[in-house]
């Protein structure tokens, strides 16, 4: 059987946000070792101290992990819409950039010149 896991979002002291996900149900453990620097390597190090913003469990720690992956590519605005609890902006945010907006629509591209064959 799989261990519990969670993921979280730590606002640093520069005002960055970090993403992690770790294994157990103590969270408050877990930013707890973030501030207490025991790891000079880790990105949170000089960005001390950290505050937690938001987090959430899983069943599951490998769901936790992938959960953390996904948001590490949100922007800055669409985890502070997760942050803040805002499902209309977090849905407005979600829209894909590069796809079109109405699949009957498709999007024009430009071509480019060929050099010709001989």
């Amino acid at each position: 059987m799989s261990e519990q896991g969670f993921t979280y979002i730590l606002r640093c002291a520069d005002g960055k946000y970090y993403v992690g996900s770790h294994k157990g149900f103590d969270v408050e453990a877990r930013v707890a070792q973030h501030n207490a620097g025991d790891i000079p390597t880790a990105w949170t190090f000089r960005r001390r101290p950290v505050e937690l913003v938001w987090s959430t469990s899983f069943d599951r720690v490998e769901d936790a992990f992938a959960y953390e992956r996904q948001i590490k590519k949100w922007s800055r605005a669409k985890k502070e819409a997760l942050i803040q609890g805002d499902m209309a902006a977090l849905k407005r945010l979600s829209v894909s950039k590069s796809a079109p907006a109405n699949p009957a629509k498709p999007r024009k591209f430009k071509r480019h010149a060929t050099k010709p064959t001989s």
